[in-house]
Order: C-alpha cells, then structure tokens, then sequence
C-alpha cells in the first residue's frame, strides 16, 4: 500500500464530517449518516486505487450504506481492503452531544477481516494490558488479569460500555468485582481507542456492539500497541448463514491478526462533534475548521492533523 494514501484518508474522513457537520442538532440522524455517507463515497472515488469495502455500514439501522463489496476508487492504483463507519455516532450529531467521529481504515487487498454488519462482543486493552485478556474467560477473571498488568487493585480498573439493557449483567458484575464502570450512549471506536491513553481515566472496553466498529478500533489499537478480542454474535438463522457463507466461524475469538493482518494499515477519524479524542467540525464565516486523528500501524506514528478548508 502506498504511503500517500494515508492523507489520502484523511481527506476522505474530513469530508464526510463536514458534510454530517450541517446536521449538528437536527435530531435526524438518517440525514446525519446520508450526508456523511455520500460525502464518504465521493471522496473515495476521486482516490487513485483499485478498493473494496469489506466492513461497512447500514445494514443493521437501515441507514445509507457504504455497502460490503462495494468498490471504491479510480480503478487504477493498489489494491486496498477498506473498513467505514461514515458516522461513528449518527445519534451523537443528531442530539449535539460529544465524541461522534467520522472514521475509515485502509489496508492491503486481503488484509482486513471480511466480516458481516452485525453485533460483536468484544474486550479491548490498551498497550500496558496487551497480551492479558481472553474473551473465553469470565468478565472477573478478565478484569484480575488486566489489574495485574496495571499494577493496579481491580477497584481502580475504570470500564466503558455502551448504555444498553443487553449489558444489565455485565455491569452488576463489573459492579460486585469492586471496578468503576463509565456508560456511553454511543461510539465505542473512540471509547476502545480511550483505552490506550493513559490519561483517559479508562482502562478496559466491554460489551456487545457493531462488528464494523470492532474491526475499526482493532486497526487503530494495532497503530497504538493495544489488543482488542471480539466475536461475531448473531442474532438469527439467517445472521448465522451469512457468517458460515464468509467462512467465519462464529464460535471462534477474532484476534488481532484476525482483524488486521500486517501492519501496513491506516486509521483515520475526523470529529464531527467535539470529543476526547478530537475537535469537531467549526463553520466560520469564510472557512471549516477539522481535526483529523491520523494513525499509520506500520511506523506506529499518531498525528493530530488541524485542516482549514476555504469556503
């Protein structure tokens, strides 16, 4: 994968944030994921590559998709495994609340999980912790592991989930184990990503969310040194047959390798609303304000990148 196309996301990611960015606040999130989409797949398709989508969005939420195995690009170029999540967040930028993020991943033809848009379970560490959970152990056992790697007691481990009834027993666990826990309404890539600043205050992400976005924060944590572990959870028969269909098996831990392979693999995540990680998008009189999140798995490097683009 050539080098270049790392700003070559950027731009991608910016686009697509701007464009959601009018939509602060509207309380329409199909307009917030339609606007982003689109802009998403314009940009895209300026790009000099031969691309293909093979983690995307919409399927669960019936929003606009940037479908799995749509191709992208030029046609003309290297050959890129692409992962998108247009609006990490569509709820976020509708209600003008934070940490809503535009977000794509890139990588070499191949190298990307192919995976389903439908829920995962997943675990996620930052570097400290790496190489300390196993989704096949308990939420107990999990969060002793990850204290020992801390050097921490578990009363200090502070975990983020999203706020959903499907998670009632793992907080009580979470909870009895004497560990904090933070909830989020929505945008567990940045919530994962969290995991890997010290200063973030969080120390593990659990629970059940979107596949796309575990395979997202599973690129951006290789670029950090973190680990994340998922598994696809299938809600029906038919969920099911689309797994075995893509050669996945649904039994089986997703590792790191599984979700990436190599390390010539891009992440980037433009904000859309003010958050952690980075600014939103400002409209001023006669110019946009970004603020991009750059990160590159094969030199382990992480920008912070502020565009101004004239109206």
């Amino acid at each position: 994968m050539e080098k270049s196309l790392a700003m070559e996301l950027v731009r991608v990611t910016e686009a697509a944030a701007i464009a959601a960015g009018y939509w602060i606040g509207s309380g329409d999130k199909y307009a917030v994921d339609q606007a982003g989409t689109e802009a998403m797949r314009v940009a895209f398709d300026q790009i000099n590559m031969d691309a293909t989508v093979v983690i995307g969005e919409g399927e669960i939420d019936e929003a606009p998709m940037l479908y799995i195995g749509e191709k992208l690009g030029t046609g003309y170029g290297p050959k890129i495994d692409i992962a998108v999540d247009p609006i990490e967040g569509t709820n976020i930028v509708a209600y003008n609340l934070a940490n809503a993020l535009a977000v794509a991943a890139i990588a070499d033809d191949g190298n990307l999980l192919h995976a389903p848009d439908m829920y995962m379970q997943k675990i996620a560490v930052g570097p400290s912790a790496a190489g300390s959970i196993d989704l096949n152990l308990t939420i107990t056992e999990n969060l002793n592991r990850v204290a020992e790697a801390l050097g921490k007691a578990v009363s200090e481990l502070t975990i983020i989930t999203l706020d959903r009834e499907r998670h009632h027993e793992l907080i009580a666990e979470v909870v009895a184990c004497g560990a904090n826990v933070k909830l989020i309404s929505d945008g567990d890539v940045a919530a994962a990503i969290n995991t890997a600043y010290g200063d973030s205050g969080i120390d593990i992400l659990l629970g059940i969310g979107g596949a796309p976005e575990g395979v997202l924060a599973a690129v951006a944590l290789k670029c950090l040194g973190g680990e994340l572990q998922g598994k696809l959870m299938p809600r029906n028969d038919e969920e099911r047959k689309r797994c075995i269909e893509m050669g996945i098996d649904v039994d089986r831990v997703i590792l790191m390798d599984d979700f990436v392979k190599g390390d010539n693999a891009v992440f980037a995540a433009t904000g859309v609303t003010d958050g952690e990680l980075v600014n939103g998008v400002k409209y001023e009189e006669d110019h946009i304000l970004t603020q991009t999140l750059l990160m590159c798995a094969y030199n382990k490097t992480v920008r912070i990148i502020n565009g101004i683009h004239k109206l």
